[in-house]
């Protein structure tokens, strides 16, 4: 009997135990990695460009592994301000940036106070990681704190740098566990890698480099640094971060920021004449390559059908990639889409944009909903179970409905506002764009330096993305209606602080007056 007895007692205890095994599995949250390429165009991914030339396989099949979004942008047509989005949930306008980007020796743009990403999904027991170009400011170690000089290239200001120091504000304090890498574009010095605020080896030579394709800036550059090397050196840090994660009972958040295929484009050896196009295209099939090997290192660590892989990139395709060459090619960076990086137009900030979640959304979907970069913060909110603030990711939506195919009964956005690299604004609703400036906003014809092109067009512009997806037709003349519409709109976005349901907060200071910019007569 006693026998009987004790094996029953074995049996229910093995049960609770598969039973408890059970339920953690379930409710276990997923892992997520972010990898945001730099410079890389809507149509420079063959699944989204049916006339592409560049060859991609790799990221194609990610694709065609879960949801892939045709109609995603990114909240600027430049890399600084966009990355303060992803980052945040919040339009870059509202911070203390309102054109441009930041430098390799700027300040901190995102105070320790805000809320991120990293920050929130760190309360939710998440391990967060960063790896690669930070490029939104932190603070170097001074050796004369009165004297830095301005937001410029001047060489001498470096000289003002103690490289034995940590830096301060930087990722660690905004919510990363782990960070590495280095301080802005790749093309911008100083160029030495910081590892959880401390330069990895103290710069002792000044190296530059004036090729067509493969510049960048004189600065101070440490022995570690390679700039072939810094792409793969990315790629093979977050293998092996990924490697020894999936070991670990709890998830982890890694934001892997790749500086290419950004200036200098860098193709290694291996991949140099590959494309048969140019060196930008050789560029994209590393990375192509290097993202088959992050699906497999996930996969050979066990995780694949809990993690979450995001592929985007943080604005349209760059001009120094050579548009003319790849033209002549049969290749566009911008699809069927006007302007490029830096431009208000949609080439500056419509980009490829993919979800793999085996574990939550089916494989090959395509959704045409309009989505934004800001969007990130909220949906990783409500994946891990966390409540935002009202102060916190402002413009920020829940892309969860649309991995679930949730039927909507509305839009997934209200609207959607842009930002060119000089600051202009464009709002997004349903197929209506409004532009609140003449030309491009950016670096392409009609530039706003040309005075001559900007005294000759119309203030504003309004096209229907439906019927003219090129931009082509300026129909801002026959809509008066639907131009104070979204003036109204977009107005009402920048006054109240926010454009997402909730208490109307405060912009880190909009100085401008509404009636002279034309938000509203």
């Amino acid at each position: 009997m006693k026998n009987h007895t004790l094996i029953l007692l074995l049996f229910i205890l093995f049960m609770a135990a598969s039973c408890s095994k059970a339920t953690k599995t379930e409710a276990q949250k997923p892992n997520i990695i972010y990898v945001l390429a730099d410079d890389l165009g809507y149509g420079d991914i063959s699944s989204f460009n049916e006339n592409g030339q560049i060859k991609t396989p790799n990221i194609d099949q990610l694709a065609n592994a879960g949801i892939k979004f045709t109609d995603a942008h990114t909240s600027s047509a430049v890399c600084t301000p966009t990355r303060y989005s992803i980052l945040t949930g919040r339009y870059n306008w509202r911070s203390k940036l309102k054109s441009g980007v930041l430098t390799g020796k700027s300040k901190a743009l995102i105070p320790n106070s805000r809320t991120t990403v990293a920050s929130m999904l760190k309360k939710q027991g998440y391990h967060t990681a960063f790896i690669g170009k930070w490029h939104l400011g932190w603070d170097w170690t001074l050796k004369d704190e009165d004297s830095f000089g301005g937001s410029g290239w001047d060489f001498k200001d470096f000289d003002n740098i103690d490289f034995t120091k940590p830096i301060k504000n930087g990722p660690n304090e905004l919510g990363f566990t782990y960070a590495y890498g280095h301080s802005g574009s790749l093309d911008m010095a100083p160029y030495v890698y910081v590892e959880n605020g401390q330069v990895t080896v103290v710069p002792d030579s000044v190296t530059e480099n004036s090729g067509k394709y493969t510049w960048w800036r004189k600065g101070p550059t440490s022995k570690d640094f390679i700039h072939d090397d810094v792409t793969p050196n990315f790629f093979r840090k977050s293998f092996k971060y990924i490697t020894e994660k999936a070991k670990d009972n709890n998830p982890f958040f890694l934001y892997l920021a790749l500086p290419s295929p950004h200036t200098p484009i860098l193709p290694t050896e291996e991949w140099l004449g590959k494309s048969q196009l140019n060196p930008y295209a050789d560029f994209m099939m590393l990375i192509d390559a290097y993202m088959g090997q992050l699906t497999k290192t996930i996969k050979d660590a066990g995780i694949e059908e809990n993690t979450i892989v995001i592929f985007t990139s943080d604005n349209g395709c760059s001009p120094e990639a050579d548009y003319g060459v790849l033209k002549a090619k049969n290749h566009n960076p911008s699809y069927i889409y006007r302007g490029h990086k830096a431009d208000i137009f949609e080439g500056g900030h419509r980009v490829p944009f993919i979800v793999k979640w085996p574990k939550k959304i089916t494989q090959g979907i395509t959704s045409k909903e309009t989505i934004c970069t800001t969007d990130f913060m909220a949906t990783c909110a409500e994946i891990s179970g966390y409540k935002l603030l009202d102060n916190e990711a402002e413009d920020s939506y829940s892309l969860l409905p649309l991995f679930t195919q949730k039927k909507l009964d509305k839009p997934f956005r209200e609207a959607t506002v842009h930002h060119s690299v000089n600051g202009s604004f464009s709002i997004r609703k349903d197929e209506w764009k409004l532009i609140m400036c003449p030309g491009s906003g950016g670096w392409s014809f009609p530039r706003p330096t040309n005075k001559a092109a900007m005294d000759s067009l119309p203030k504003h512009q309004l096209y229907n993305l439906k019927n003219d997806p090129s931009e082509t037709n300026n129909i801002i003349a026959i809509n008066p209606k639907k131009v104070m519409e979204l003036k109204t709109l977009l107005t009402k976005y920048i006054v109240e602080g926010r454009s997402t349901p909730g208490t109307p907060q405060k912009n880190d200071a909009i100085d401008f007056d509404w009636k002279q910019v034309g938000f509203i007569e």
